[in-house]
């Protein structure tokens, strides 16, 4: 478990002050017997004590998408602790097992106690996460989740198992909650993933053996398409060499493309003010009419359409413009906190 402190990189618009130092603290631990990546912005680094004055009354938790590598989201959350004027904690969780432990540390616990069968799946991670905030968030906390691609299926199943949640706000960003693999990227990944994804496994561990330096011009090159790239995406990507990690990744999407078919529209419409979709007009994983019929679907919710032209994998270029319309979002849901 370590901390790091960075400095804050909060736009014109962020009530925040830029040359202030962003608390950013960083832990590696073990939720549902796997190793689990969480990054926390702000001073509050344990929400788990009910007695405790100090808590805030609410936390903002980003479920990431696949890779659920939770160094993809360290900009945002940066951007968006500072846009809320640095008032509630922001933390990320990375998928169980999207991460390369720390020295020291395996992928699974060694304990003879199996806490969840197959936590590197797709019902796996779902319950990876309610665990997480079970021990770890004080359930006097209200929570807004920010979810992204494959974290909206996994927070809206959340909701659907744990109404207990006080869950104020839920915000799906390029959902991917329906049939992911009838969409036209689906179409194309799904033999790789369910039929060939254990071809990929000898070429990453081969490339594991290059110095961190090659890695990085490998991943700057796979990246040079983009005309800002955020740094942390690079050093990110950096985990993708690790044959574990990219093993549970590929395990997890190949999930993905056999288990999200149907829209689960009952969880939806039980929680439709609570919610906020965001769909991308060039998403090749949830393409604009799925957009149109959820639209039709559910007329009275809260359902956009990007109009700035940001990319499904926005963390990747997009993270401080994402986090200011998030910020502008709920404006009226924190006043009347």
């Amino acid at each position: 478990m370590r901390s790091v402190g960075e400095p804050a990189k909060g736009e014109a618009n962020m009530k925040s002050m830029s040359e202030e130092p962003v608390p950013l603290h960083e832990e590696f631990i073990y939720c549902c017997g796997a190793a689990t990546h969480v990054l926390k912005c702000g001073p509050w680094k344990d929400l788990s004590k009910d007695e405790s004055k100090n808590l805030p009354r609410l936390l903002f938790m980003i479920i990431p998408g696949n890779p659920g590598l939770a160094g993809y989201y360290r900009t945002f959350i940066q951007a968006l602790y500072c846009g809320l004027n640095q008032q509630y904690p922001v933390w990320v969780v990375s998928h169980a097992g999207h991460c390369k432990p720390p020295s020291g540390m395996e992928m699974i616990e060694d304990t003879d106690i199996k806490e969840l069968e197959d936590v590197f799946g797709l019902n796996g991670q779902v319950e990876h996460k309610l665990n997480f905030l079970k021990k770890n968030v004080s359930k006097d906390i209200k929570l807004v989740l920010i979810a992204h691609s494959i974290g909206c299926y996994i927070t809206l199943e959340m909701m659907k198992r744990a109404s207990e949640l006080q869950v104020l706000r839920s915000v799906l960003l390029f959902p991917t909650i329906e049939r992911m693999a009838q969409s036209p990227q689906g179409k194309l990944m799904t033999p790789l993933l369910c039929k060939l994804r254990y071809i990929l496994y000898m070429p990453v561990y081969l490339l594991s053996f290059l110095p961190e330096g090659a890695k990085a011009s490998l991943v700057r090159f796979a990246l040079r398409g983009m005309k800002t790239c955020d740094e942390s995406s690079i050093i990110t990507s950096l985990n993708l060499f690790s044959v574990d990690c990219i093993a549970n990744i590929l395990y997890m999407a190949s999930q993905e493309m056999m288990k999200v078919v149907e829209r689960d529209s009952t969880t939806i419409k039980q929680n439709l003010k609570k919610l906020i979709f965001y769909y991308g007009t060039g998403d090749s994983w949830c393409p604009q009419h799925y957009y149109d019929e959820i639209k039709m679907d559910f007329p009275d919710g809260d359902i956009r359409l990007c109009e700035k032209g940001l990319r499904h994998a926005f963390v990747l270029d997009a993270s401080k413009e994402m986090a200011a319309m998030i910020t502008d979002w709920l404006q009226d849901d924190l006043t009347k906190l």
